[in-house]
């Protein structure tokens, strides 16, 4: 049984079970929040903040230090219920689990020091940054861990108290998170409540509640957006992407094609930066797409933990519809170069990886993000042509450009509408990084010393001399 954490004390309640993708059969139970409790975590996290904020931030970096090595000290007790609701092999687990503690390292060398903005001989104007008061967390099912863990650890560095609300397929390692968390934190500040969209609308209203850090679904974001607007919250919104990948003609065409099928199906290509769509230049398109179909159908399930080590189950069975409804649509209309066979049918939520031949631009596989084992290859000639064609949807969170030429590769990157480009490498984000989404891939940003103005008040002081 896993537990919401109010005050830093196991709530109990009603509660909900939760289900393992990788067989589908329920693997635990877990309370789910009333609104009562969130008003009890308000009212918690408001008494905590007063006296955190009022720690210098060298204070504050020695307990996230603290956290991260209790963390690290029992990831025993966080691998295994990650693992089970995820549908991640224990490889992949414990690749979230170092991301996480390295995610809460580096904010605990952060800060934003007092800046002279401008000086004269009778005028300074200093910018110095302050706490905001409580953040509510919204975090999404597929790498619930360590995108709670960005989230709460910029916000407390920052001077804030934390209110975390996982998503609901997947909240058992983040309550657990939580719970170890109040071994090293003070009273009531950071604390974590399960529940399904309702909690997380009651969690943007809350008149107690200064900022929201949202991540998942471009529809979700516009709601959380909307409610968050009564009561005039900071908002930071990391919402949906439909990456491209642009190879150039230059390329290793072997060892390119491996590490874009990779990086395309890493976890069943469930992550908001994930290559979605693939756009290869038509001198090297045969070849490409040969090796890339090859490298594709050497990706073996097995719905044991320690098999299938990047790929994954799809997470629950809303997305696993939305994908085999791709599936179906990209059968009726277009050529599948692998996969989506009637007897690929695998065990739980797994899908057997399906490439597509050239679908047109304005299909669906190749307008909406997929979230899903299924990729399209498209074919490019001038760049003149294809550049458009990446920016041509409502998105823009990331992208990759593959060239033997870098300087041509970072030309082609300025032009990509996304607040990422990896240049020559799988999409792999990094705490350093700021991340954030252009259109409608979200509002603001987090990660990197830039993301900690997210969770902070800029107040300008004037002195006059």
């Amino acid at each position: 049984m896993f537990y919401n954490i109010i005050n830093s004390e196991r709530r109990s309640g009603d509660s909900a079970t939760v289900t393992n993708p990788r067989t589908n059969e329920a693997l635990c139970e877990v309370t789910v929040g009333r609104e009562a409790d969130l008003n009890d975590a308000v009212g918690a996290a408001r008494v905590s903040f007063e006296s955190w904020k009022l720690l210098s931030v060298e204070e504050r970096q020695k307990y996230l230090l603290k956290l991260a090595d209790e963390l690290e000290h029992r990831r025993d007790e966080l691998q295994p219920p990650l693992a089970g609701e995820t549908g991640k092999s224990n490889f992949l687990a414990n690749m979230e689990i170092d991301d996480t503690l390295a995610f809460i390292r580096f904010n605990a060398s952060q800060s934003l020091p007092d800046k002279v903005d401008y000086e004269t001989e009778t005028l300074k104007i200093v910018s110095t940054h302050h706490s905001i008061g409580v953040v509510g967390a919204i975090c999404p099912w597929n790498f619930p861990l360590v995108l709670a863990a960005g989230k709460i650890s910029a916000a407390l560095v920052m001077g804030n108290s934390v209110i975390v609300k996982p998503s609901p397929f997947t909240p058992c390692a983040t309550l657990k998170f939580v719970e170890l968390a109040t071994s090293v934190l003070p009273r009531g500040l950071l604390q974590t409540l399960n529940g399904d969209s309702d909690m997380g609308r009651l969690i943007s209203i809350h008149p107690g509640i200064d900022k929201i850090s949202f991540t998942g679904s471009i529809a979700t974001g516009k709601k959380v957006a909307e409610s968050a607007a009564k009561t005039l919250k900071r908002v930071t919104l990391e919402l949906g992407g439909n990456d491209a990948s642009v190879v150039c003609p230059d390329v290793d065409v072997k060892t390119v094609a491996a590490k874009v099928a990779a990086g395309s199906f890493f976890h069943s290509g469930q992550m908001c930066v994930a290559t979605k769509r693939v756009y290869v230049h038509e001198s090297i398109f045969q070849e490409f797409r040969d090796t890339f179909v090859e490298a594709v159908k050497n990706i073996k399930i097995d719905p044991s933990d320690d098999q299938s080590p990047l790929f994954s189950p799809v997470q629950n069975e809303l997305q696993y519809k939305v994908v085999k409804d791709l599936i179906a649509d990209c059968k009726e209309n277009y050529t599948l170069l692998c996969g989506g066979n009637a007897d690929d049918e695998q065990p739980g939520l797994f899908i057997a990886p399906i490439v597509v031949d050239r679908p047109p631009d304005d299909s669906r596989i190749v307008q909406m993000e997929q979230f899903g084992p299924i990729i399209p290859l498209m074919i490019w000639s001038t760049e003149d042509e294809v550049i458009p064609r990446v920016n041509g949807t409502c998105t823009g969170l990331g992208a990759c450009v593959w060239a033997n030429d870098v300087g041509n590769a970072e030309r082609i990157a300025r032009k990509i509408e996304a607040g990422t480009v990896w240049i020559n490498s799988a999409e792999g984000p990094n705490p350093y990084g700021y991340c954030s989404g252009w259109k409608q891939s979200g509002i603001g940003g987090e990660w990197g010393n830039q993301g900690l103005l997210s969770y902070s008040h800029t107040q300008i002081i004037q002195l006059c001399k």
